[in-house]
């Protein structure tokens, strides 16, 4: 029996990719400048975590290892228990549609739209649709902005004016944050299905429902009930691969909006790292011949890169650390399991916006082999070892590197 598990560990990167300069990311390291800032005492928080970083059981599967191989720091004297590895995107962006499609076989070689950075993000044109067909009295924001900020900003005015706060960022999305209760959440879909329409013409990523409740600035909390409405990839996907060899693809978090919903067989969600991980073992106990389980732990990117929250995301990484075991014991002859990102979110880099990093792929199986797998130059090369391990043809993009770890299996 064979069965394969991705996680995906959302943001976590371990160093500037080749190409950072490009993207203004030279020097972003969310990895090895959150360890540093361990170190120093300087991500200690009462109550939450102090110290060295601590992931034990990341470092044995050769985290750091890979993070040598992305941007020189040595590891400690650890013994490496799995393989590890790094790769690079050649996906044209740095958003999470590229990095979970590239991953999943289907690199990003065209451009997505995107809005402008200075004055109004959106146009005249495109406010006024907006308004006439989501039958909306006008909106708020219109502008690139943090989440969490810009609903401190307009949400009082938001619920006492009816009106939805739009804002996009440096990815290809457009945002639309409203009340639960106030606004509605199925009034808040039915507006982002419209605005989706809408925007398909400009090649937008994604269009995410961010909704909030509370009642003052100081009360505001977005909710579990977010959304995402993407474009669909344009080739077959890993997980359109193995439902076409017969085997089913398990979703843990946002995996299916990501991708559009489509070559998912199973969905399960959560509203934090830790549920989700729940969410993944359950999962990983109902998978069968030819399955993968495919799960985004979200809250490292939202919560702690984009929040610049060092001491918040070492602490995640902690969490999910101590938890990893559970998804190790787990394993059965004939599995595969890589932890991999989809981009970097430096919380000590400047801005809130995603960084151009390269990133992790570490894993193990009973019978694999240890080792490093080498400096992967793409993404798609993750699917591509997924396929081979699954026993299904070659897809189009990437270089399986199975052989590699596959030598006792």
């Amino acid at each position: 029996m064979r069965r394969a598990f991705l996680f995906v560990l959302d943001s976590f990167g371990i160093g500037h990719a080749p190409d950072a300069d490009r993207f203004g990311d030279a020097g972003s390291d969310t990895l090895g400048h959150i360890a540093e800032r361990c170190a120093r005492g300087e991500a200690d928080r009462p109550g939450l975590r102090e110290g060295p970083l601590d992931l034990p059981h990341l470092t044995r599967l050769g985290l750091f290892h890979a993070a040598d191989l992305a941007a020189g720091r040595k590891p400690a004297g650890t013994e490496v228990s799995g393989f590890f590895g790094s790769a690079q995107e050649i996906s044209s962006g740095k958003d999470t549609p590229s990095g979970h499609w590239e991953m999943a076989g289907v690199p990003v070689t065209f451009d997505w739209g995107y809005f402008p950075d200075e004055g109004p993000a959106f146009s005249d044109d495109l406010v006024a649709a907006i308004i006439a067909e989501g039958k909306v009295p006008g909106i708020l924001g219109n502008c690139h902005a943090s989440g969490t900020d810009i609903i401190a900003r307009h949400g009082e005015e938001h619920i006492r004016t009816g009106k939805p706060i739009c804002y996009t960022s440096a990815d290809s999305v457009f945002q639309i944050a409203a009340h639960e209760t106030h606004f509605g959440l199925d009034r808040l879909y039915a507006l982002c299905e419209t605005v989706r329409r809408l925007l398909d013409p400009l090649n937008i990523g994604r269009v995410i429902a961010r909704p909030f409740v509370g009642e003052t600035a100081e009360t505001f909390k977005r909710t579990a009930n977010r959304r995402d409405y993407a474009v669909p990839p344009p080739e077959p996907t890993l997980m359109d691969r193995v439902i076409a060899g017969g085997g089913r693809s398990l979703a843990v978090g946002k995996i299916g909006d990501i991708f559009a919903h489509r070559g998912i067989s199973h969905l399960r969600k959560a509203p934090d790292n830790m549920a989700m991980l729940d969410r993944a073992l359950e999962a990983m106990a109902d998978a069968q011949d030819g399955d993968l389980v495919f799960a985004n732990f979200v809250d490292f990117d939202t919560l702690f890169g984009h929040q610049r929250d060092v001491a918040g995301y070492a602490a995640a990484l902690e969490a999910f650390d101590r938890r990893l075991p559970e998804a190790l014991e787990r394993l059965r002859p004939g599995d595969l399991l890589i932890l991999t990102a989809d981009h970097g979110c430096d919380p000590t880099f400047r801005g809130t916006d995603h960084t151009r990093e390269q990133v992790p792929v570490i894993g193990t199986g009973p019978g694999l082999g240890t080792g490093s797998v080498g400096v992967r130059k793409s993404f798609a090369d993750i699917g591509e070892t997924i396929a081979e391990h699954l026993r299904l043809a070659p897809g189009p993009h990437g270089r399986s590197f199975y052989g590699n770890i596959a030598a006792n299996a």
